[in-house]
């Protein structure tokens, strides 16, 4: 509780006029302003006045029912921008979410949606300027008919930047392309979660609708896109041929295929292919990514030849991905590094010919690489890491299941002053070898993953953060370390350091005693227990018992939004846990939590943690209940609650 000044100080504020605790108020988020509300009469109807000419209603850290959504979002002719979470909302929450004067909407987990809402947005936001829209329609019994898309596309005729991530030819096959004729001229950027590449070629072929003309040579169907981002099934020769000679404004390219059986050559990419990107020459960005999440497949018809007969093209790239090129040795490579001066960002995947005189010699180049990504590339060695590290202005360095590295590395990565984000997943590396990263690299570390490094026990925690400071580190991976024990998530406490996200799937002396200790871990001073973890992976971690969630429970880990453990711990202690948490992501089959955090192909990734927790207290305020007889928790403290 307050003391009686801070009170009499909260009653002044109290009594502050109308217009202006509404100015205050508008320069929160919607989680404080909430919270805000909850607090007197005087915010309540204030907050409930704002929120008619709020310009900006962000919401994404937790999905509301349509129930608590729609007070929040009554008319408001001056709303330009809402981001929502639509996990649990469906077609009833369109009437207060498709709003005329929006420029920029942003839905994620569309699921329970069907193609109106395409077709309302169409109808209603004419302004818009920007739109995602996620999952549309994934769920069973959906559908989206391409009557929708026209709509959307007719209607929005301001559109500059479109988002549709989700697999669009499980139900716009019928005329695809054609409906696009209709699309915004002002469209500069589209991003799409899945679509055939033959779709893609039709789409943007110069000649689509055009037989009859008789001018020989048509503009494509999108003229003035500038940023592509597509998932494919196959990456091809004619695809790449099509977006090259069709888009002549283009310069981000982002290509991304999963096939599910290795591709005959029409169906590839190949020298051929490579040779027509970038005929305009403004390309700043390209990726070209073959994954293997169905299949080990690679792109086998491209070699050194291909990558030199491109390297003509891209002396002004600023950032290349390559994965999947397995028949690329270090000549290729090479190429590229000594022909981009401009390049800032290198990242390359299952490079499996790629070794370390790739970089011998690096350093007498001009290049400034800040971002570096190498994983599944497993013939680098320490000397490679070495060669890099000329570069100082390195912020990401990405070596994933590269298992030649061990100390050695360290030792030259400990001297990079600004390094943000480091990834070593799998190397060979101490307990030892980690003190190299303490005098320098770890007080500006945001990110760091430690997976699969067998040889770390508990003393590496004492290796990295013996004797820190205020520390930036807010990320941190430790799964999969089989001799990382309770000892050593004790130690890790201690340092007081306020975690975001902390992953220690697969560790199996993990146990009850270290949720209890994180439970109970205090952050500067603050009451709050385990306060700042958003994300925690508990997943499969051997010694974990029932007692442990019991610590899992509210007021315990209040800003905690996704949880993974194991469901066969007890399954019905799961669904309890889920129950009286409602806006915490409960996984326990073994899956990833949340998006892939170290994804660097559009630069250093860092959260967008929204201030949600009071909002996720107001929302429950009524409901807040955690005393559950299956898990015996004692009393809840208001007092760390309020």
């Amino acid at each position: 509780m307050g003391s009686n000044s801070e009170m009499e100080e909260d009653v002044k504020l109290d009594e502050l006029p109308s217009a202006i605790l509404a100015t205050i108020m508008t320069k929160l988020d919607i989680a404080s302003i909430c919270s805000l509300a909850s607090t007197s009469s005087t915010f309540h109807s204030c907050a409930k006045q704002i929120l008619s000419f709020l310009s900006n209603f962000h919401l994404l850290e937790i999905a509301p029912s349509g129930e608590l959504l729609r007070p929040l979002l009554p008319p408001n002719p001056y709303l330009k921008t809402l981001k929502v979470d639509c996990a649990r909302l469906d077609d009833s929450a369109i009437p207060f979410l498709v709003k005329p004067s929006l420029h920029d909407l942003c839905l994620h987990n569309c699921a329970d949606f069907s193609g109106k809402l395409l077709s309302q947005i169409g109808i209603q936001c004419k302004d818009l300027r920007s739109l995602y829209l996620g999952s549309v329609a994934e769920k069973r019994g959906r559908s989206i008919h391409i009557s929708d898309l026209e709509d959307l596309l007719t209607g929005c005729s301001q559109l500059e930047a479109l988002v549709l991530m989700f697999d669009v030819s499980l139900f716009l096959r019928h005329n695809f392309a054609g409906v696009w004729a209709s699309a915004s001229e002002n469209l500069t950027s589209l991003e799409i979660g899945y679509i055939s590449s033959v779709t893609v070629t039709e789409l943007l072929s110069p000649n689509l609708g055009s037989h009859q003309s008789l001018n020989p040579v048509q503009p494509s169907m999108l003229p003035s896109i500038q940023k592509l981002c597509l998932s494919v099934d196959y990456i091809t020769d004619a695809m790449i041929g099509t977006i090259s000679k069709g888009l002549v404004f283009l310069t981000h390219l982002d290509l991304r295929d999963a096939p599910l059986i290795e591709p005959r050559i029409t169906f590839d990419l190949t020298n051929a292919g490579l040779q027509q990107i970038n005929q305009h020459g403004r390309l700043k960005h390209l990726s070209l990514v073959r994954s293997q999440e169905f299949l080990i497949t690679y792109f086998r018809r491209v070699n050194d030849l291909g990558l030199l007969l491109m390297e003509e093209k891209c002396a002004n790239m600023e950032s290349i991905c390559l994965g999947g090129f397995c028949r690329v040795t270090d000549t290729g490579f090479k190429t590229i590094l000594h022909s981009c001066s401009r390049l800032y960002k290198f990242k390359v995947t299952y490079g499996t010919q790629l070794t370390d005189l790739v970089f011998h010699d690096i350093s007498a180049t001009s290049l400034a690489l800040t971002h570096v990504s190498l994983r599944w590339c497993n013939l680098l060695t320490n000397n490679a890491v070495f060669s890099l590290a000329s570069n100082k202005e390195l912020k990401v360095l990405d070596l994933r299941d590269c298992r030649s590295l061990g100390d050695e590395a360290l030792r030259a990565i400990g001297i990079l002053p600004g390094l943000k984000m480091l990834l070593l997943d799998g190397s060979d590396i101490t307990d030892a070898g980690l003190s190299h990263l303490r005098p320098c690299v770890i007080n500006t570390l945001f990110a760091l993953s430690l997976r699969g490094c067998k040889r770390l026990t508990d003393k590496c925690i004492t290796a990295l953060f013996d004797g820190c400071g205020v520390l930036e580190l807010r990320e941190l991976d430790l799964s999969n370390l089989p001799n990382l024990s309770d000892n050593g998530v004790l130690q890790l406490a201690k340092t007081r350091i306020p975690f975001f996200e902390l992953r220690m799937r697969q560790c199996p002396l993990i146990g009850d005693t270290s949720i209890m200790a994180l439970a109970s871990m205090l952050v500067d001073e603050a009451i709050w227990h385990g306060s700042s973890l958003r994300l925690m992976d508990l997943y499969n971690c051997g010694r974990i018992t029932q007692l442990a969630f019991r610590w899992l429970k509210r007021p315990y880990f209040p800003r905690l939004k996704w949880l993974g453990v194991t469901g066969s711990v007890n399954r019905d202690m799961v669904d309890a846990l889920a129950r009286s948490r409602p806006f915490l992501h409960v996984a326990c089959h073994g899956e990833e939590l949340g998006a892939d955090p170290y994804d660097i192909s559009d630069g250093l990734y860092t959260h967008d943690y929204d201030e949600v927790d009071e909002f996720e207290q107001w929302l429950l305020e009524a409901d807040v209940d955690t005393e559950d007889e299956e898990m015996g928790d004692a009393e809840i403290n208001e007092e760390l609650i309020l």
